[in-house]
């Protein structure tokens, strides 16, 4: 019982916190493009990263695909905290670290998901 809460609580905190950050990327904030100018990807990579994001919520919803969509939100958290060691650093504006330990936390329960069906994911991997 546990553990089904853990595995439900972790798809739904990556979710909300991904989701929460959809407006900022594309609603043009101000934040969304300075980081997004700092690493070289504006405007498209805003975008392309909303939209990739955006996908991640959807799949991290649903039950039968929830692995995937913690596998595409893990990617783009390596990638996100990535910048933030190489180019924005972990402060950015100000911010406190804020956006940095978001993706960190993102990360982590996306993890748990992958390691949590890690049975269902090498039973697809055996039927390919």
């Amino acid at each position: 019982m546990l553990e089904k809460i853990l595995y439900l609580g972790a798809r739904l905190i990556a979710a909300l916190i991904l989701f929460q950050t959809l407006y900022f990327k594309f609603g043009a904030a101000p934040e969304s493009v300075y980081i997004f100018t700092t690493v070289g990807m504006e405007p498209w990579g805003r975008i392309g990263v909303g939209v990739a994001e955006l996908i991640a919520v959807i799949l991290l919803l649903l039950n039968r695909a929830a692995w995937l969509g913690a596998a595409l939100a893990l990617g783009l958290m390596v990638g996100a905290i990535g910048m933030h060691f190489t180019r924005l650093g972990i402060e950015v504006q100000g911010d406190g670290g804020y956006l940095f330990f978001l993706a960190w936390v993102v990360a982590i329960c996306s993890a748990y998901v992958l390691i949590a069906d890690r049975k269902r994911i090498m039973a697809i991997v055996r039927r390919c």
